[in-house]
């Protein structure tokens, strides 16, 4: 959360000419509900699931895409193989004081792991704590976000991207 992975990769996409698709945006369009309302109604759980069909599906589209996941979609062993199988998987690094920042004080309403009276920039510490061996079993590369723009971001990103695919 607040890594910058919707907005950074909606610009990779424009400067890689491909359509950008984001996970939670899918969940949505498929479920006619927003996640936070899934998360509520039904579980973290019953997220993850719909999550995992996200990724399958976005991972097995005819056309290339640029693909924002969720936070949490990496932690599912089975969407870090798909991710990996089919894409260039980058991991955007900011410190938890950093994204605690960007995600503001009130993001509790908007993300569910949020809600519930910690302040953001510890539940992001714990949350980064516990994913971050996913992060890293998943990530081809990583690229580090913070005192910078999302176009310099999104630069090195692409730059990392062409290396990979040479």
């Amino acid at each position: 959360m607040g890594a910058g992975k919707t907005t950074v990769g909606q610009r990779c996409a424009e400067l890689l000419g491909r359509a950008f698709l984001d996970t939670d945006e899918l969940i949505e369009a498929n479920t006619r509900m927003g996640v936070a309302d899934i998360f509520a109604e039904h579980g973290e759980q019953q997220v993850r699931v719909l999550e995992r069909d996200a990724v399958h599906d976005a991972c097995t589209s005819p056309t290339p895409l640029v693909i924002a996941c969720g936070g949490g979609a990496v932690v599912d062993p089975e969407n870090r193989e798909q991710l990996r199988a089919h894409g260039v998987v980058v991991w955007l690094r900011a410190s938890p004081e950093a994204l605690g920042s960007r995600v503001g004080e009130a993001a509790g309403d908007a993300r569910p792991l949020l809600a519930g009276g910690a302040s953001p920039t510890a539940t992001l510490a714990r949350l980064s704590a516990q994913r971050r061996p996913s992060y890293d079993a998943a990530a081809h590369v990583q690229v580090d976000t913070e005192g910078r723009t999302v176009d310099e971001v999104a630069d090195a990103v692409v730059e990392e991207f062409r290396a990979w695919n040479g």
